[in-house]
Order: C-alpha cells, then structure tokens, then sequence
C-alpha cells in the first residue's frame, strides 16, 4: 500500500510534529513499507491458534507478604494541623 506525501504532511500534523521537505519521501516509502507488513501478518492464517497472554511462560517472583514498618499512624496525624478520628480533615474543594 502506497502512502502519499499529502498522507503524511496529514498524519504529521495530526501528531504535531514536523517533517522536512526533503523527508517526507523518504517518510511516505517507510511507512508503505510498515503497511505491507502488516498486510503480510493479517494475511497468515491463524485459525486454531490458541491466544497467548505473554510469549515466555515465566512466573512473577514475589516477595513475602509482611509488615516491615511498625506503625506511626499517630505520630503522623500529630503533625497535621487538623485531625478528627484518625483522618485528616483538609479545606473542602468542591460544593
């Protein structure tokens, strides 16, 4: 599939980004190139392929769940300038 320089002087300013003149060929033959690509993988037939999530099948590492920090709860809602119940009272923002 061709791509016309009036495509990409289009798709550039869609992006807000700048092409030079003297580019735009070279940009308008590259992105051909990446849609003929694409026709080549949508043309591959794929019937009973069974979807993957990630291509290598590795478990995630995870670390113990426990508490680490003794609790300062307290100490904190101290410093704030107002506090009521355990929660920080702030100027309301929205009516």
């Amino acid at each position: 599939m061709a791509v016309d320089t009036q495509t990409v002087e289009k798709l550039a300013e869609l992006a807000r980004i700048a092409i030079s003149e003297e580019t735009i060929e070279e940009v308008s033959g590259r992105l051909g190139e990446i849609l003929q690509l694409v026709d080549q993988l949508q043309a591959v037939n794929t019937d009973g392929v069974t979807p993957m999530a990630h291509p290598l099948d590795e478990v995630q590492t995870l670390r113990v769940d426990a508490v680490t920090e003794s609790d300062q709860r307290h100490s904190f809602l101290a410093q704030a300038p107002q506090s009521e119940e355990g929660l920080y009272l702030v100027p309301k923002v929205i009516d």
